[in-house]
């Protein structure tokens, strides 16, 4: 009962907030990967980088947690938000690092779709954090976390989509095998996004 009368350190917010931030940069980097389909060494370098940015933050984070004794909310949900904020740029990474690995460079319609629900998850789960230690925009942050489940709802139908198109025109086994796991990579990223979304609204009804 104490702790709810205790000040809390603002820090952690600060951690999702850059978090969430660099996962936008790296959805949108993959975007005009697959966009432009140009560069591709130097653009998977580029999300790499994002992805290694985004593994200090959550190091950051599990340092300060060790530090701080008065936390926001339940230490354990905050390792379990910054740690899957972290998973969605490790898929966004994996899809990126298969690109190259595998000299794709013709790119999927699904492929760039999915990279867009991605980027738009991504920007709504931004305003849901920026809002999550407000207590008053409490509806404003549910309404971002509905709409990313639309989203990974949206991104579920462009993964089958891809995949059917995939068994039914390619006639290339390796190359089928290839653009799937790149797919998979990212269908993964929007459930990890998801995934973030329910934390949210845990949190939200936790503190309710």
């Amino acid at each position: 009962m104490l702790k709810r009368f205790l000040p809390k350190e603002p820090v952690f917010f600060e951690f999702f907030e850059r978090q969430i931030a660099l996962t936008i940069k790296g959805a949108e980097e993959f975007i005009e990967l697959v966009t432009k389909a140009d560069n591709i060494e130097e653009r998977v370098e580029r999300i790499k980088e994002i992805e290694h940015q985004s593994d200090n933050v959550t190091h950051e984070c599990y340092s300060a947690l060790r530090q701080i004794f008065i936390t926001p909310f339940d230490r354990t949900e905050i390792i379990a938000l910054i740690k899957k904020l972290d998973d969605i740029m490790d898929a966004t990474d994996s899809a990126a690092e298969r690109i190259l690995i595998y000299e794709v460079t013709e790119f999927l319609p699904e492929m760039k779709e999915i990279a867009q629900l991605l980027l738009k998850a991504a920007i709504e789960l931004q305003q849901a954090l920026k809002m999550l230690n407000k207590p008053k925009k409490r509806d404003v942050v549910l309404n971002s976390c509905i709409i990313v489940h639309k989203l990974e709802n949206s991104g579920d139908d462009f993964l089958r989509k891809g995949l059917a198109r995939l068994f039914k025109e390619e006639k290339d086994p390796i190359k089928l095998i290839k653009y799937k796991e790149i797919l998979q990579d990212l269908e993964c990223a929007t459930d990890f996004a998801e995934e973030v979304a329910n934390l949210i609204e845990g949190v939200i009804l936790e503190e309710d």
